[in-house]
């Protein structure tokens, strides 16, 4: 995935200032020039690269910094501070409500995605309690209603739609009705799209616009037309009131950033990327959390909202005093691995941590960490339950007859009590840390000290924000600052 690569060459060029002895004007001009480098060679357009590197270097004034100043943080700040508004149009879009009937029209180029992305925003949605449904109004390209109805069939969402009907503003007129009279809170309407801009794509769009009264048009790119998004998306504005955007097929294209920060440039806020085909690869776009993630300084809040949105309810409790109590078993790992494999991709979930840069878990490799995962748990289910809660009872003939019992080799258990031995170290650490429950973010800030944030911070995280005492003013400064838990990524559990 390319924005996994830019992400993995902004570290670097984090991390390299961060080596050097001293933080001078050649140091800074070197940390940019990669950053600069990697932004164009993922698309983005160059004067607002150039901006970017001119404010940078307009807020970062080493010479009228003070010795006590921790250089480092100060320029890490600014360019998280210069990402977030470059991918930010500082506005937000409608936001259904639940219990309350909204439309939602889709609209875009033909071969962007559109159909497909209508049946992701209507799972996510369902997944969150809404009642969605699906209404095709697209009569111009054969299969369209099909392609739909195999959708959501799929992911059990109520649809309309005609083989007989050739009126787009019929078709949608009927579905949006009969859905309000079954009580939907969400009408998803998707029109037809176009091999390129034609005059009667806009006219049926807006006849199909006026006759529903949509409370948001969605307008549905490719992310592969890079920075030609600008154009798109105002062409689409100047016809109807397209009030946010969802960027597609954002794993695997150069022109990805270019995408987004077009799109952003036009003033029409990003609200999902897709990444990928399947119906949970779909994310929620969330400008700091993502710059976050891009940089490898993780998503603690995105993460603790995965775990509240997988773990059944009567378990996180006992799952967070678990994490508090900082013992961790066998079985707790089973558990956990069956929560990580519930919380969608696996390298979405990871790149969510402080210290996983999503270069770490590349998209290609997801399906072999799965594989792995779910191999470990095959070994397990073979052990007892005493064998389960203590691992040291571990010894040579339990191990062969775990690796008899599971069909796999010996080798292969004894690399699964590493990965064991790995997570119970990492784990922990986390004794004694109080983890917010669900809606207490600001709690974070407040419930911990610097000392235990040291114990969990990766240690060149720590070493990028000076250290200890680095560390004790950042938490001062913080106070309860979500934006600043965002930025590094929450690196604080």
């Amino acid at each position: 995935m390319v924005l996994a690569q830019l992400g993995g060459s902004i570290s670097r060029a984090l991390q390299q200032m961060s080596n050097a002895t001293i933080i001078d004007e050649k140091a800074l001009n070197d940390c940019l020039n990669e950053i600069t480098r990697a932004l164009l060679q993922a698309d983005v357009q160059f004067k607002l690269v150039r901006d970017m590197q001119n404010n940078i270097k307009k807020i970062v004034n080493l010479d009228d910094l003070a010795a006590g100043h921790n250089k480092r943080r100060i320029i890490q700040q600014a360019i998280f501070n210069e990402l977030c508004k470059m991918l930010d149009p500082g506005k937000p879009s409608f936001t259904p409500k639940k219990g309350k009937t909204s439309v939602v029209m889709f609209v875009g180029l033909q071969g962007s995605g559109k159909t497909t992305t209508c049946t992701k925003y209507a799972y996510y949605h369902q997944k969150k309690g809404w009642k969605p449904a699906l209404v095709c109004a697209d009569t111009f390209r054969a299969g369209a209603f099909d392609q739909l109805k195999q959708n959501a069939t799929k992911a059990k969402i109520p649809f309309y739609g005609s083989y007989m009907e050739s009126d787009p503003v019929k078709i949608a007129v009927e579905g949006v009705e009969r859905f309000k009279q079954e009580n939907c809170d969400l009408i998803i309407v998707d029109t037809s799209g176009r091999h390129k801009q034609e005059v009667a794509l806009f006219e049926e769009m807006r006849q199909v616009s006026e006759a529903t009264k949509p409370d948001l048009v969605l307008f549905v790119m490719d992310s592969s037309i890079g920075q030609a998004a600008f154009d798109q998306a105002q062409a689409f504005k100047q016809s109807v009131a397209v009030g946010a955007v969802i960027v597609t097929k954002m794993d695997g294209h150069a022109k990805g950033g270019g995408a987004l920060s077009a799109v952003a440039a036009t003033k029409s806020p990003v609200i999902f990327i897709g990444t990928g085909e399947h119906m949970d690869e779909f994310e929620v776009f969330d400008v700091k959390p993502f710059v976050s993630r891009l940089l490898g300084m993780g998503d603690w809040s995105g993460f603790m909202d995965k775990i509240h949105e997988v773990v059944p309810m009567d378990q996180q409790p006992e799952l967070l005093q678990k994490l508090s109590e900082g013992n961790f078993t066998l079985r707790i790992m089973y558990e956990q691995f069956q929560n990580i494999l519930k919380m969608g991709p696996i390298g979405q979930v990871f790149s969510m941590l402080p210290g996983f840069s999503q270069e770490l878990m590349p998209k290609g490799r997801e399906k072999e960490s799965q594989a792995k995962i779910k191999r470990y748990m095959t070994m397990m289910d073979s052990m007892t339950n005493e064998g389960n809660t203590n691992p040291k009872l571990m010894n040579d003939s339990r191990i062969m007859r775990i690796a008899r019992g599971s069909g796999r080799q010996v080798r292969d258990v004894m690399e699964m009590l590493e990965e064991y031995k790995r997570l119970a170290k990492i784990w922990s650490k986390m004794k004694g840390l109080k983890i917010p429950k669900k809606g207490e973010m600001s709690a974070l800030s407040r419930n911990m000290n610097a000392q235990h944030m040291s114990k969990v911070l990766p240690p060149q995280m720590l070493k990028q924000i000076g250290g200890m005492g680095g560390l004790q003013n950042l938490m001062k400064q913080m106070g309860s600052s979500k934006d600043m838990m965002g930025m590094f990524g929450g690196g604080d559990k």
